[in-house]
């Protein structure tokens, strides 16, 4: 049996303006919905959902597609758009509001501006984990690959009105947190404790929440958490993501089954191809997880689904979904570039936010 997957996926909340709104309190208590759930965030205009249990990608898809539906409908009955972006478009006049929880006030006043002057939305991939030994083992295998999944989703190349020069900016505000950014190489489940602990003893984290390592292993469920990515533009983009990991999980399972060690990659390394990732998204290169090689990302997509090939085909219809999905989104280009496509017909921001409100609630698989 394939494992289970979940995806939670963070998004923006703006007025008739354009600009952010204090709404997502309300527009989360307000909302209903069949499956899944629907949560506050950090800031006020941010709003959650995260699906329930999911086994196939059709599942994944109809639940992600429902909650966007049910966000947006909502949202649009206070005059406000959902926008699945990585960082704001539009320059603000005050930093985003608080959320009003006692952590995120606790946060704030330990952390400061890092957790004060902006918002940033992510997609995380939960895949089923009940070993976190096993899960520790996981992270090893599938950090080579961070790169990659960071380009598969860039979508935010916009920040405070201009165009960053990035495909992701997000991953360079998010990486500003003291515990954000790729996990080490660990040689054991002790040494994951290990580290965490001294994160906690050093103020760097605050409580176990904060480990916002790209991979982590959860303390809420028993699940390997992949959180890298943008928030895709497309419920459709979000499962492709959703089917990938999967596939590199189920992949490092079965490496570890027959004995094979995850290739070791530095930290430094690894945060460079992450920069590339970030800079030039899925039109970009970085080094081959594999080879080391200057390579593009589409051909490293390409070699990514050879990789966990056999890992799709055991998933019922993952190959068929990932094949589709990757071909459609070479042609059409990654979030970011059709971001940039949409502005470049006026040279207005406008368009852009109009665009991705579309896409939040694009209906069917095209």
């Amino acid at each position: 049996m394939s494992l289970t997957v979940g995806v939670e996926e963070e998004f923006l909340l703006v007025d008739e303006t354009g600009h952010l709104s204090r709404q997502g309190p309300p527009v989360v208590e307000a909302a209903h919905k069949d499956e899944g759930e629907l949560q506050q965030e950090l800031t006020r205009c941010q709003v959650e959902s995260a699906t329930g249990i999911c086994h196939t990608a059709d599942e994944v898809f109809g639940q992600l597609r429902d909650l966007r539906g049910e966000l947006a409908t909502v949202a649009a009955r206070r005059r406000l758009r959902l926008v699945p972006s990585g960082s704001p478009l539009l320059r603000e006049e005050n930093p985003p509001e608080l959320t009003p929880n006692p952590r995120y006030h606790k946060m704030a006043d330990h952390f400061g501006a890092t957790a004060t002057s902006v918002a940033t939305c992510g997609c995380h991939v939960h895949v089923a984990m009940d070993d976190r030994e096993t899960g520790v083992q996981v992270i090893n295998h599938l950090r080579p690959w961070l790169p990659m999944l960071l380009a598969l989703t860039a979508n935010s190349p916009y920040n405070d009105g201009i165009d960053t020069s990035y495909a992701s900016w997000r991953h360079q505000l998010w990486t500003r947190w003291p515990s954000a950014g790729p996990p080490p190489y660990f040689s054991s489940l002790d040494e994951y404790e290990s580290i965490v602990d001294g994160m906690l003893r050093s103020g760097a984290i605050l409580d176990r929440g904060m480990i916002y390592w790209h991979i982590r292993l959860s303390d809420n469920q028993p699940t390997l958490e992949t959180r890298v990515s943008d928030v895709a533009a497309t419920a459709e983009e979000a499962t492709l993501l959703a089917v990938v990991i999967r596939g590199l999980v189920t992949t490092a399972l079965e490496a570890i089954a027959d004995g094979r060690r995850a290739p070791r990659q530095t930290g430094e390394l690894l945060r460079a191809n992450l920069w590339r990732a970030a800079r030039d998204g899925l039109a970009g290169q970085s080094l081959h997880p594999v080879t080391e090689q200057l390579t593009p990302f589409s051909a490293q997509l390409v070699d990514l689904l050879d990789h966990i090939g056999p890992a799709l085909r055991a998933g019922s219809g993952d190959l068929e979904y990932a094949t589709e999905g990757v071909a459609k989104l070479l042609e059409k280009g990654g979030g970011a570039e059709r971001q940039r496509a949409a502005f470049a017909r006026r040279h207005n921001l406008e368009d852009v936010l109009e665009y991705l409100a579309l896409s939040a609630v694009q209906a069917d698989r095209v």
